[in-house]
């Protein structure tokens, strides 16, 4: 199989570039390769879909570009920022000044309120928020009349949206987003898709979201497919549908196989 390097066009800026990662688990017999020399650019202002099937190695390129996992070989870099150059220290400092993150179990402190929830890696690092921003992003999400309430005030799609203005909140260069719907009904999860669309759209933020929901894919630019810890296909301007389609294929590839 010849490979091929999943960049953008040169012409576009790019927030995140993963070159020839590689991340194994183990050794000898029980070795896991979970990413196999894996290439791909994120553009920056632009909403990247990550699927693949279970095991696919989806949410290890996830974590490994973000920041949040050590990889094996290769190199990730966050802007110009090369990860594997820095330091524990200087890594954390990087998550918390330049990266946002969505996870599916909202991770709110439930002693917080939903305000306090959204400042909370501002007031950590001592910085004070963008007045105008933080109302911006507060008001696209829909929050303005909630921000007294505690999360167990809140339901599940609320506080997902108070999870979304966090992660916008100190406008990070890139938001990763792992399965950030999973736990929604999809009028909540809808939403709260919109609101990332926006993001991209209005805002200028750039977004990489693994999923493995064929219509949440469908709300961004462009899809990558994982299969066995490589990147096996991409497509632009998704439908549900057409993603769907695409994953049945993979399905059958690997049933007879």
């Amino acid at each position: 199989m010849t490979t091929t390097n999943y960049a953008q066009h040169t012409s576009q800026a790019v927030a995140a570039r993963a070159t020839g990662l590689s991340k194994v688990y183990g050794q000898g017999e029980t070795q896991v390769v979970a990413l196999d020399n894996v290439s791909v650019d994120f553009g920056q202002g632009r909403f990247t879909a990550i699927m693949g099937p279970s095991g696919s190695g989806k949410s290890t390129l996830m974590h490994c570009v973000a920041g949040l996992d050590t990889f094996s070989a290769g190199s990730v870099r966050i802007g110009e920022t090369e990860l594997s150059t820095l330091k524990d220290k200087q890594l954390t400092q990087l998550r918390r000044d330049k990266i946002g993150f969505i996870f599916q179990a909202f991770n709110l402190l439930p002693t917080l309120t939903a305000l306090e929830n959204i400042t909370l890696p501002m007031d950590i690092a001592g910085r004070k928020p963008d007045q105008q921003w933080l109302n911006s992003v507060i008001s696209m999400v829909g929050l303005s009349d909630r921000l007294s309430h505690r999360p167990t005030e809140l339901s599940g799609g609320q506080q997902q949206r108070v999870a979304v203005a966090r992660a916008l909140a100190s406008r990070p260069e890139i938001i990763f987003g792992d399965e950030p719907t999973g736990n929604l009904d999809s009028r909540s999860g809808a939403e709260v898709l919109g609101f990332l669309r926006n993001s991209v759209r209005e805002l200028g933020q750039t977004v990489v979201m693994v999923t493995h929901d064929a219509v949440a894919a469908s709300y961004a630019d462009r899809v990558i497919f994982l299969a066995d810890g490589r990147i096996v296909d991409e497509m632009h301007g998704p439908t549900a549908d057409g993603v769907l389609d695409r994953m049945k294929a993979f399905d059958a590839k690997g049933r007879t196989s």
